[in-house]
């Protein structure tokens, strides 16, 4: 092998090491994951051809970050903000409920956690990193001007110091002071945005047995124990459709009517967006076994469901989780239906 060889395969692995910790602050940025996954092989690629003239005058992070970061902004310069259901409109009772797609950039993306988390050895930076992926606080970060986003999460969340920000930004420290407290203050004001941080890390004994339940419950579609679980103005969404849906009797009722095909439906579990979640199929009356439905997302607080969101466009997000696109019936329910 050639120096010259050994050099660029050292740098394509230096460069490598930091595509995980670089997805996540692009998600963050830009609320989408394959719009994160995109930047990031922008920003290696930008790094990769304009190596000869990094200096080593900052860190290789700090210039892969400051490349991403006009990456995002870049793609930011549209101005499209990335939404949930409830961002963009009221509740729509069960009576006038209508499944009404919208396009695929108008939403806040899932993303799995292994695309998106570092392994850390300090809990409490894991415990931060999951929660400034979750949805509330991703949807919150979708408020901010997209440089008063980068400001937050550099400081916040990958806890720079503020002359490392204003270097980055090509900025001052007052200034990026200034965009910092701009920020907290709009984040102050989207009290959602804490909803779900009761959720612990690791999920404690309470929390797995609420998930089991769940489990029976949907499995079962067990409308009743089903409805035990959820907080009493849970919410529920389906992107593309932005329709959503709060409290147990609307739940319920359209479980039980327009989303009467998901009786009998499979859970896998997954990790998306620092929270548990689960990749649903549904039964698949022309293959047998079980066809791709949804990825969901759970939000717990205080023992109970406060908000469970389907993510329905499976084509795109199940290659992404890694789960199968079809799931084949257990030996007992073919026997059954013979």
């Amino acid at each position: 092998m050639s120096d010259s060889t050994a050099t660029v395969e050292d740098l394509d692995a230096r460069l490598e090491r930091h595509r995980v910790e670089l997805t996540g602050y692009c998600y963050r940025m830009l609320g989408s994951s394959f719009e994160a996954e995109d930047a990031v092989q922008d920003t290696l690629v930008r790094a990769w051809r304009s190596y000869d003239r990094f200096e080593g005058r900052s860190s290789l992070r700090s210039w892969l970050y400051r490349i991403a970061t006009n990456v995002c902004l870049d793609m930011l310069s549209a101005g499209n903000k990335r939404a949930r259901p409830m961002d963009l409109s009221e509740s729509t009772p069960l009576a006038r409920a209508a499944l009404s797609p919208r396009p695929d950039h108008t939403w806040l993306e899932p993303v799995p956690d292994a695309r998106v988390l570092p392994t850390v050895e300090d809990p409490a930076e894991a415990a931060v990193a999951k929660e400034s992926v979750r949805l509330a606080f991703m949807a919150a970060l979708q408020q901010l001007p997209p440089k008063q986003r980068a400001v937050l999460i550099l400081r916040e969340v990958l806890a720079w110091r503020a002359s490392e920000v204003a270097e980055l930004l090509e900025t001052s420290v007052a200034s990026v002071n200034s965009a910092l407290q701009r920020a907290r203050a709009t984040l102050a004001e989207r009290a959602d945005s804490a909803a779900d941080a009761a959720v612990s890390d690791p999920l404690d004994e309470e929390q797995r047995k609420l998930l089991e339940r769940y489990v029976a419950a949907f499995e079962g579609y067990d409308m009743s124990a089903l409805t035990a679980l959820l907080h009493e103005d849970a919410v529920m969404t389906m992107p593309p459709f932005d329709l959503w849906l709060t409290g147990h009797d609307d739940i319920a009722g359209f479980m039980t009517t327009i989303g009467s095909a998901c009786e009998g439906s499979r859970l896998l579990p997954v990790q998306v967006n620092g929270l548990p979640g689960f990749a649903q199929y549904k039964p698949d009356p022309e293959r047998g076994g079980y066809t791709p439905w949804a990825v969901q997302v759970l939000e717990i607080s205080d023992g109970r469901l406060t908000g469970f969101h389907f993510f329905l466009d499976t084509q795109r997000w199940f290659p992404l989780f890694g789960v199968p696109l079809h799931l084949e019936a257990e030996p007992d329910q073919v026997e059954q239906g013979e």
